[in-house]
């Protein structure tokens, strides 16, 4: 296999991950506070990723430290919203589907915040994506679950910290507000990792000290619940994320945003199996039309990468 026939197939296993990992939780929140939960899971799987990055980590200067704090502090915020959207929801299906709307929303971040231009593909791609919502959350009327809500608050902040986190990963030019040139170095993908889970977990730690009851999970945790935190954090975040960061190093990034939509179709599957979990036919229609979003918002990436495997085919 090629390097990047390799990645394309790693990068599949991603999605797969993602996808059990969602179930992990889950267990993992019936037996447990979802923001105690939170806290174990990011601190276990950021303490492994920094004993395996304690040389780079050292070499960062104060400024990279900083950045990476910076994009975990959003991370956190994000997470402590999808975990909220994953305690409350009737269907992890439409919830990852719903938290998938942050792939469309992050060129609009771009675009507000940092002035970057957008292909019209993403222009196109938000009617299609607000139509889907609209199919999930009005099924019963104007009446939004609470998950639903979570999720969705979740998808815009997911959007604001894939910004941020493209921006610190990649070494950029910034001219601040006397026209100076300021240099602002990349922060390598395997310490910005760590701080960032790290980071996460602090928050949620925080988090949790105020607004959980801790006293009953802490005299009797089960073995089970056990399991499901280690489950989570050492497969489902810290294995995900070096296998994620380790299949886009073998091949072009455009590859790695068309397979990684493969995401919520994988939990729903995986939802149905676990679970028992079923749509109606109304929101199966609002989960292929933001689907269809992800896609039509990537659609450069996706014909790029179909020119690429038609021209490998053809020189094979």
């Amino acid at each position: 296999m090629s390097d990047a026939q390799k990645s394309d197939a790693l990068l599949v296993a991603v999605t797969l991950v993602a996808a059990i990992s969602w179930m992990f939780s889950k267990e993992a929140v019936l037996l447990m506070p979802p923001l105690m939960f939170m806290a174990a899971r990011f601190l276990i799987a950021g303490s492994a990723l920094a004993l395996a990055a304690w040389r780079p980590l050292s070499r960062l200067s104060a400024d990279q430290v900083r950045r990476s704090v910076g994009v975990g502090l959003v991370f956190g915020v994000a997470m402590s919203f999808w975990i909220m959207g994953l305690f409350h929801t009737r269907s992890m299906g439409e919830g990852a589907f719903l938290t998938s709307l942050g792939v469309v929303i992050v060129p609009i971040i771009a675009r507000l915040a940092f002035k970057e231009k957008q292909p019209a593909s993403t222009w196109l791609a938000i009617p299609i994506a607000v139509s889907g919502l609209a199919l999930l959350s009005l099924k019963n009327g104007f009446q939004p679950e609470p998950g639903q809500i979570f999720f969705v608050c979740a998808a815009f902040i997911f959007a604001l910290y894939f910004t941020l986190n493209t921006r610190t990963a990649n070494q950029r030019i910034v001219i601040n507000r006397r026209g100076e040139t300021i240099e602002k170095h990349r922060v390598p993908a395997l310490p910005l990792t760590a701080l960032a889970l790290l980071t996460v977990g602090v928050v949620t730690l925080v988090e949790s000290l105020i607004l959980e009851p801790w006293q009953q999970t802490l005299v009797d945790p089960s073995p089970l619940l056990i399991w499901w935190v280690l489950a989570s954090a050492l497969i489902g975040t810290a294995g995900r994320f070096l296998l994620q960061t380790y299949a886009q190093s073998l091949s072009a990034h455009s590859h790695g945003v068309v397979i990684l939509v493969l995401e919520p179709i994988w939990v729903a599957l995986f939802a149905a199996g676990w679970f028992g979990e079923s749509m109606s036919p109304v929101q199966l229609g609002g989960c292929a039309l933001i689907f269809t979003a992800l896609v039509v918002n990537r659609w450069g990436a996706l014909g790029k990468a179909i020119k690429t495997w038609l021209r490998n085919r053809k020189t094979a």
